[in-house]
């Protein structure tokens, strides 16, 4: 008796076909080009980034703080030529000249050479008597200075203070009179005066250059000189 084969149980089994095809890959984005707009806003953008560092570089030189380049031999050995003194703007603004300051000062005009600042040290103030006696020594109001910043020769001696012609002077308010710390080398209010104190350009702070002596600069304290 013939038998008819049994069928296959269970789930049936995929079906036959051709595979199903890939998703096609996507276009890639066109490439930017570039575009005169675009080179022109770079342009700005650098002239604006420039003119901006001018804007604070002007502002600091002339309202906060300024280089100095020492010239000549006016403050051996405190300052030799070729140092470079950091000069406070600003500060004198509040905060009076006092003395024994480092300054920087506008040269009176017959004295100028080609309009070069000088740097002193402030001797007396606005109301002070200032002298320049015999022996070599300056008095403030009468009291003799301490003054261990002058000039010292090859020996270790200190040069002396002298004047050529007037030898005591009283400062106006509103001026200083100033000195330089190797006096025998010195153009200052021995020869010209006191000078006004709108003449200041700045006081010294910092001394940075040569890196080797940088440092903030110094003002001693003059004990028992009396107020004018």
């Amino acid at each position: 008796m013939d038998q008819t084969p049994n069928e296959p149980t269970g789930a049936p089994g995929p079906e036959s076909g051709p595979a199903p095809e890939p998703d096609p890959t996507p276009e890639a984005d066109p490439k930017p080009t570039d575009s005169p707009r675009s080179g022109r806003s770079v342009i700005l953008e650098v002239a604006q980034t420039l003119l901006l560092t001018l804007v604070i570089f002007v502002v600091i030189q002339n309202l906060v703080a300024q280089p100095f380049k020492v010239e000549g031999q006016s403050m051996e050995l405190t300052f030799v030529e070729g140092d470079y003194v950091l000069v406070d703007r600003l500060t004198p603004r509040w905060s009076p000249y006092v003395r024994g300051q480092v300054v920087v000062l506008t040269a009176p005009v017959s004295w100028s050479e080609g309009g070069a600042p000088f740097i002193k040290r402030v001797i007396g103030i606005g109301g002070d008597t200032v002298e320049v006696r015999a022996d070599g020594t300056v008095a403030v109001n009468g009291s003799v200075l301490d003054e261990p910043y002058l000039y010292r020769d090859e020996t270790g001696a200190t040069e002396p203070t002298f004047a050529d012609e007037e030898a005591t002077w009283g400062v106006p308010d509103g001026e200083v009179f100033v000195m330089g710390d190797h006096r025998q080398a010195s153009m200052d209010s021995r020869v010209f005066g006191p000078v006004a104190v709108s003449t200041l350009i700045g006081r010294g702070v910092v001394r940075y250059w040569p890196l080797s002596d940088i440092g903030f600069v110094a003002t001693p304290v003059y004990e028992n000189t009396p107020t004018p």
